[in-house]
């Protein structure tokens, strides 16, 4: 379908429920096949890489000929991420930055190249996850679609989201997991446009995932248990703990990634070849690091010595580091939830040994670890209540949750610690030149932001905003009813600001709208 600049229809998008509903039903079935066969991939390349780091332990003559397979793997990916540069790591922070208008993205090669560089990488044990490159290849997938399908450009952007949404229902079997990190990471306001296009299409594309990977959650330890209001002052600890883990686990991965790329500077298909190396290191002398981590989860329990977690912990977190920090296809997810499980391990056997707490709270601290180290390094509390409360199927544990979140947001943001994907999409920005089309100054894209309470905007008229030449505000969405503004028209809080601009500036009147329209 081509995509003309139909203004009446770029207004009101909103009103387009039903061919929303429609499209997206389309996109989760689409997204669907594409992150089932992917999530297939990595299950039986993680299989395979298990079996011949095993092999190969008790055949060492095989040793020389498995590294330099692993140097040639590496610098193979290297290659493809040389090529296709919006495949590098978990792919989120391209997909928020193609929905800001920074890139463009080759929908077609980036979809192939994804599928399979983080085939290739897990296949060699790299420490990624799975869920990062599902958000990716679902925004990719409703990218191609949608470049048929959305009658606006505005609308194409909304399909895109619904297929990362439907990419990481895939997964992680969490439906409203993918809704929520939708709107709270990538669009970071509700929209009931987009919260039906994205939960349209992640409840179809779990629906259908289920039948080929089964209903079971994907954390197969049970929380019967709930903890006594009496000890909730070790929440409280917990989040304390994983509040800093976060803010230190982003700081180092920034670092990583600086020194990898003063090692690229030297050789740029060095910084991929490191990991693949360490990867064969430990595969064959401390193999339960390797992967995204669900047999180390598998293998989590009381009778674990404080010491063996300590150790795990430890190797996990830095192979992480070596793994993600290289630019290799694969996300942070699946390793950092892991990483947050030892963590709550190690803290839920000191409690149990030293202060006699109920043995069967063990798990209790693992997800409560697991939320609070996800809300610490990405920010967003809510994914990460709902995520935990899906993927161990528990929902009698949300207020412990909620608790851990909110002390280990403050704690990484009194640290002044950066969410993960804002740091990783400056980066990503900084090494990718904007590059834009000669014809982008002529075409044109609505822009919709809502305007909190507390705003610099609130109360002031149209006419004092300040927007780059060029840039109109072409309707007010009130309490469900669009207004044609004037100069005078006021601007209140609940707005939605509904904006005509160019597709070239229209990154530049997207920062200038969230800081106009934030709550100071």
């Amino acid at each position: 379908m081509k995509i003309i600049n139909d203004y009446h229809r770029a207004i009101h998008t909103h009103l387009r429920k039903l061919h929303i509903i429609y499209k997206s039903i389309l996109i989760g079935v689409s997204v669907s096949v594409v992150a089932v066969l992917y999530r297939l991939a990595l299950t039986n390349a993680e299989d395979l890489s298990r079996f011949i780091y095993s092999y190969i332990v008790h055949h060492r003559i095989l040793i020389f000929p498995l590294f330099l397979i692993l140097g040639i793997l590496g610098w193979s990916i290297g290659l493809l991420v040389n090529k296709y540069p919006m495949i590098s790591g978990s792919g989120i922070p391209q997909v928020k930055g193609q929905l800001k208008g920074y890139f463009k993205n080759p929908w077609i090669s980036t979809l192939f190249a994804k599928f399979l560089g983080g085939t290739v990488s897990i296949l060699a044990g790299l420490s990624l996850g799975r869920e990062g490159p599902c958000i990716q290849l679902g925004a990719t997938t409703a990218h191609g679609l949608g470049n048929r399908l959305a009658a606006t450009r505005t609308e194409k952007k909304i399909l895109i989201a619904s297929g990362a949404s439907a990419g990481l229902a895939v997964a992680f079997n969490a439906p409203l997991s993918g809704v929520m990190f939708a709107l709270e990471e990538v669009f970071k306001y509700f929209s009931p446009i987009v919260l039906l296009a994205t939960i349209t299409s992640a409840v179809t594309a779990d629906f259908l995932s289920q039948m080929f990977l089964g209903m079971e959650p994907v954390f197969d330890f049970a929380l019967h248990e709930t903890m006594p209001l009496s000890q909730y002052w070790l929440i409280f600890i917990l989040g304390l703990i994983v509040g800093i883990s976060g803010a230190f686990y982003n700081y180092i991965l920034i670092k990583t990634m600086a020194v990898y790329k003063k090692i690229s500077s030297f050789n740029r298909y060095l910084k991929s070849i490191i990991p693949f190396l360490v990867a064969g290191i430990l595969g064959l002398t401390f193999p339960i690091v390797l992967g995204g981590g669900d047999h180390i989860i598998e293998a989590l329990s009381l009778s674990k010595s404080m010491q063996w977690l300590l150790l795990v912990l430890l190797f996990k977190f830095l192979f992480s580091m070596i793994s993600f920090g290289s630019g290799a296809p694969g996300g942070i997810f699946f390793p950092l939830l892991v990483i947050g499980s030892l963590i709550g391990g190690f803290f839920g056997n000191a409690a149990i040994i030293t202060m006699g707490i109920d043995p069967d709270l063990f798990y209790n601290f693992v997800a409560l670890a697991m939320t609070g180290l996800f809300t610490a390094i990405v920010r967003a509390p809510i994914t990460g209540i709902i995520l935990l409360t899906e993927m161990t199927g528990s929902f009698s544990h949300l207020l412990p949750l909620t608790l851990v979140s909110i002390v280990a947001y403050v704690t990484a943001d009194l640290l002044n610690s950066t969410p993960v994907y804002e740091s990783l999409l400056e980066i990503q920005l900084n090494d990718n030149k904007v590059e834009y089309d000669k014809h982008d100054a002529f075409r044109k894209i609505t822009i919709e932001m809502v305007v909190h309470y507390g705003s610099r905007i609130e109360n002031r008229c149209v006419k004092d905003l300040s927007l780059p030449p060029g840039t109109l505000v072409i309707a007010i969405r009130r309490h469900g009813k669009d207004i044609t503004p004037s100069g005078e028209t006021r601007i209140q809080a609940e707005d939605y600001l509904v904006v005509l601009t160019s597709l070239k500036d229209e990154p530049l009147v997207r920062e200038s709208l969230k800081e106009m329209t934030e709550s100071s």
